[in-house]
């Protein structure tokens, strides 16, 4: 982004300090200043001079020679009797009494004035007749392409206000005695405004704590009148993406170039002269940021002209001389047939305005940030109105900006102006309120209208706090109307330490609080706050209990020999059918990173289930995965901020070729087991009554399952062995089992538990192993859940029950025989036979009721 000084001298009330000071202001409060340009090094050897005689030179048909007037401002020049000074020219359309642009001898051309060996004019013989200097052409002066003759500067040329004088220097008169701040892009990613001088102008103002106020025609109210002449229809068919589409058609327009003082304005700002009416386009977005367009009416088909949808395969022509193919996914400016350009980027070759034109339609419109630069970035296009709009631009500015622009071009009005807006976007500022709405009104004040969110209402103290200051409302608010933000103290009666801040429209960084204190700490000067480290207190941060939790599971089940694995939320929808999981529950992604990854899986056990086949295959005969991850699922419905509920699994899958030393479910139920006792807790498994229809319940065999339970009745997951279906379609081997925990409700258990250490016993602990023969209808649940009862009774002892085995005859399938190891251990002395008989006996006698008998 060039910045020049001089322009912004013009925009300020107040002296610029030296461009030194100025610099390091700008580096520390605004933006990196990667380059500092001196203009008048380039230009200062440059003189506005009268060409007072003109013949033909006598050995050269193409050259004439010149006698011209620069006022005796060059010394050591060789004069005739009159004072004039003979310079050789070879441009056709020298002539005498015209205005011109002398390089004397011993200047620097300043088209050569950046190369490694600059060209220094001398004064040398020209086929025999000595020249002083040269008369120079646009493009040896760097500011245009044209070599087909010198410049020749009219009473329009010159900027308002200043008289050609023979012997003035050319940078003075024309505004290139000027600094450039070449100032590093980025820096102004969150600032549309700041892309363009005035944006700048108001910054540098602020950082020096002046009052800056913005041009009487960009802050006045815009009033058009209607106009007839030219038949022009405009439309707006994608108002989401198109918020503000505004058109106007002028008739009787002349393409020339444009006036000497716009042209080295243009090249001051890092421009291209080019023609008046792209001149002028250019030089408001420049001053402005806001990018606007000139089409060449009579090539617009049908009178039309509007923003739409491109649609597949369509293909446009545009001014850099590429034809490209569009998607449906590029917003274009179209006539009544077909694509003229694409919107925001670049127009197209066949509305370009030429040495022809006649009548024009001036655009100013904003488009969708995001939408184009998908556009660019997929056709490789970029360029300066890209870098504006894509930075977020405010359609609150285009009135004052297209009446700006109609001004500058000529003409004559020819239609009415048309402003086709999303009037949802638009928000209207009252009294320093902010209401929502009417947005039809014919007359616009972008001071009225404003892109905020509403009034953010601050004490000095949070601003005080946070940069180390003593600032009053007052001095706040007056740092804040430097820039032109809306800030206003006490806005409630008995609020001393209150002010209420309104963002403009161009400033879409203030959203928050703590964006208004950012801005006056940068507005004031970071470098002039208190160097003092905020007191804070020094207690250690809470921790955090699901990572607390997380990390008690992981080291856990590691202990336990289970491997964690990570696996993507997104999966195929294979893996769910595979899982007899309902695929209409699953959030289907419309933009999937590939066709592996389509949905949100609605539990973890799935992505775990996929990669065993893999481990098999891989020579791991027995092994046991885990992963702690979320599943979303449809039922669930959808979270405060609209996104789909998560759901926090730890899942467990158990796998082995060969049957090992118990059956795969003892072995996953032991590992839920050890999870809950490294948690401090303690779960409950509870066989499965009437058969139930969940994501999680899906993969299972039910009959083969086991409902978990905390201990005060809360569900809390499933464990068991899957389903013969479910382990054909994944592969799996013939020995495997499962587990499927809601984190959240071991968060709740582990939150609870507290401290569970105990201490170990100084006496020893004595075992019994007990064996119930029981009818082949009991389940295993409801023989352990007699033999816990009875211990549980017995507080004062320590008793530890564990399953050893279940055996059933081949010869007798009416009984099976349940066998347990019962651990007893007391803190205060050794048991004894007398001491543990009993227990034996009490659990007995519970387990008869059963029509178990100790075997």
């Amino acid at each position: 982004m060039k910045v020049s000084l001089n322009l912004i001298k013009q925009l300020i009330n107040f002296e610029l300090p030296p461009v030194d000071e100025l610099v390091a202001r700008v580096n520390q409060q605004l933006g990196g200043v990667e380059e500092v340009i001196d203009l008048k090094a380039k230009y200062g050897g440059a003189r506005i001079v009268r060409v007072v005689e003109c013949v033909k030179h006598p050995d050269a048909d193409r050259l004439s020679v010149t006698k011209i007037d620069d006022g005796g401002a060059v010394a050591d020049v060789p004069r005739d009797d009159n004072g004039l000074v003979q310079v050789v020219c070879g441009a056709p359309n020298v002539h005498a009494d015209m205005w011109a642009i002398w390089l004397p001898p011993k200047s620097t051309v300043p088209a050569s004035f950046d190369n490694d060996e600059p060209f220094v004019l001398d004064a040398r013989p020209l086929r025999g007749v000595l020249s002083q200097g040269m008369l120079a052409a646009a493009d040896e002066l760097a500011i245009g392409t044209d070599h087909e003759g010198i410049i020749e500067i009219h009473e329009r040329d010159v900027p308002a206000g200043v008289e050609l004088t023979a012997g003035a220097g050319f940078a003075e008169t024309f505004g290139l005695d000027d600094y450039v701040l070449d100032i590093e892009n980025k820096m102004f990613t969150h600032r549309p405004d700041c892309f363009g001088q005035l944006g700048v102008a108001r910054e540098i103002a602020g950082i020096f704590h002046q009052q800056f106020v913005s041009p009487e025609w960009y802050k006045s109210e815009q009033q058009f009148t209607g106009a007839e002449g030219l038949e022009l229809t405009v439309t707006n068919d994608v108002p989401e993406l198109v918020p503000r589409f505004m058109a106007v058609a002028i008739k009787d327009i002349e393409v020339k170039p444009s006036p000497l003082w716009l042209q080295c304005q243009l090249v001051v700002m890092g421009g291209k002269p080019i023609n008046n009416i792209v001149d002028a386009t250019n030089y408001i977005m420049l001053m402005t940021a806001q990018p606007t367009h000139a089409y060449d009416y009579n090539k617009l088909r049908g009178s039309t002209l509007g923003a739409r949808m491109a649609r597949d395969g369509e293909k446009v022509s545009l001014l850099n001389g590429k034809e490209y193919e569009l998607t449906s996914d590029d917003i274009v400016i179209a006539d009544g047939e077909g694509v003229i350009g694409l919107a925001g980027i670049m127009g197209g070759t066949d509305t370009e305005v030429s040495g022809e034109t006649k009548n024009i339609v001036l655009e100013c419109a904003n488009f969708d940030m995001y939408a184009l630069r998908r556009t660019a970035m997929r056709h490789g296009i970029f360029t300066d109105a890209l870098t504006r709009f894509n930075k977020g631009q405010s359609p609150l500015q285009n009135a004052a900006v297209l009446k700006q622009l109609m001004s500058m071009v000529g003409g004559v009005q020819a239609s009415e102006v048309f402003d086709k807006r999303n009037d949802r976007l638009m928000v209207v500022q009252h009294d320093s309120r902010v209401t929502f709405g009417s947005a039809g009104k014919e007359t616009i004040s972008i001071f009225d209208w404003g892109a905020v969110t509403g009034v953010l209402v601050l004490e000095s103290t949070f601003v005080n706090e946070r940069l180390g200051t003593e600032f009053s409302p007052q001095e706040i608010c007056r740092i804040l109307k430097n820039v032109e933000i809306k800030a206003h103290e006490e806005p409630e009666p008995n609020t001393p330490y209150q002010f209420e801040v309104i963002a403009p429209f161009w400033r879409t960084d203030l959203e928050l609080p703590e964006d208004i204190v950012e801005e006056v700490g940068r507005l004031y000067g970071f470098d002039k706050l208190p160097r003092q480290l905020p007191r804070r207190s020094i207690k250690s941060t809470p921790k955090n209990l699901r990572r607390e939790l997380k990390n008690a599971v992981r080291q856990s089940l590691s202990r336990a020999g289970v491997n964690e694995v990570l696996t993507y939320s997104f999966i195929h929808e294979r893996i769910l059918k595979n899982a007899e999981q309902d695929v209409a529950q699953a959030y289907k992604l419309s933009n999937a990173l590939s066709p592996d990854l389509q949905y949100y899986r609605l539990t973890v056990l799935p992505s775990l289930l996929d990669k065993v086949h893999a481990n098999i295959k891989a020579g791991h005969d027995e092994f046991a995965l885990f992963e702690m991850g979320k599943g979303h699922i449809k039922m669930h419905g959808l979270d405060e901020d609209g996104l789909p509920e998560a759901s926090q699994f730890t899942d467990i899958v158990y796998a082995a070729k060969k049957p090992g030393t118990g059956a795969p479910f003892y072995k996953i139920r032991r590992l839920v087991e050890q999870l809950a006792h490294d948690l401090g807790t303690e779960l409950v498994f509870k066989p499965i009554e009437q058969e139930r229809n969940f994501p999680v319940t899906a993969p299972f065999d039910q009959s083969r399952s086991a409902l978990v339970e905390t201990t005060d009745g809360r569900f809390i997951g499933m464990v068991g062995e899957l389903k013969q279906s479910v382990i054909k379609s994944f592969k799996l081997p013939a020995y495997v089992a499962a587990a499927s925990l809601d984190t959240a409700g071991l968060e709740a258990v582990y939150v609870k538990r507290g401290s569970h250490y105990q201490p170990l016993s100084r006496y020893p602990s004595t075992s019994r192993d007990i064996s119930l023969k029981v009818p082949a209808q009991v389940n295993y649940a409801s023989v352990h859940d007699r033999v816990k009862n009875v211990i549980d009774s017995h507080q004062e002892l320590h008793i530890v029950i564990t399953p050893i085995s279940i055996y059933q005859p081949e010869d007798d399938n009416s009984t099976k025989t349940i066998t347990f190891n019962i651990k007893f251990t007391s803190l205060e002395r050794t048991l004894t036979d007398k001491d543990i008989t009993p227990i034996i006996e009490e659990i007995v006698a519970a387990a008869a009721e059963l029509g178990a008998v100790q075997a």
